[in-house]
């Protein structure tokens, strides 16, 4: 397990709303098990998930995404895959929809490299638009 610096952009474009962008440093661990390679980080209040673990597998040609904490998931991130997934929230837990429209990600034997996905999420009917995740992985 190595510990990393981890640069995290994100953006959400609601449908009809302004996209709206976030941007944090924050440590994490990189290891390997299994024939895949996890990257572990903490949340922020930034983030709107404080509180909260996130946990990235990366396999073959996809990523499979796990939060625990106030809110759990777990989101499969396929290209030109639906997955539907629960989201559990101390307001509830609401059904999820994911879309992928990109998978991409590089890193090398230092566990240098960069992750990107794009997505198109549905929650309940109550949200839905696109979201882009880069993260930098220093």
């Amino acid at each position: 397990m190595k510990n990393v610096i981890l640069k995290i952009t994100g953006s959400q474009m609601p449908a009809g709303e302004e996209e709206d962008l976030i941007e944090l440093m924050t440590e994490g661990k990189v290891y390997e098990k299994e024939n895949a390679t996890y990257l572990v980080y903490e949340e922020s209040e930034l983030s709107g998930m404080e509180g909260c673990t996130t946990t990235l597998k990366l396999i073959e040609d996809k990523i499979i995404m796990k939060r625990f904490g106030n809110a759990t998931s777990q989101l499969i991130f396929e290209k030109g895959k639906r997955h539907v997934s629960n989201y559990n929230t101390p307001y509830g837990n609401f059904r999820m929809e994911i879309l992928t429209k990109e998978v991409e990600y590089s890193i090398d034997e230092n566990y240098k490299g960069t992750i990107s996905l794009e997505y198109r999420m549905s929650i309940q009917g109550l949200s839905e638009g696109t979201n882009r995740l880069h993260i930098e992985i220093i």
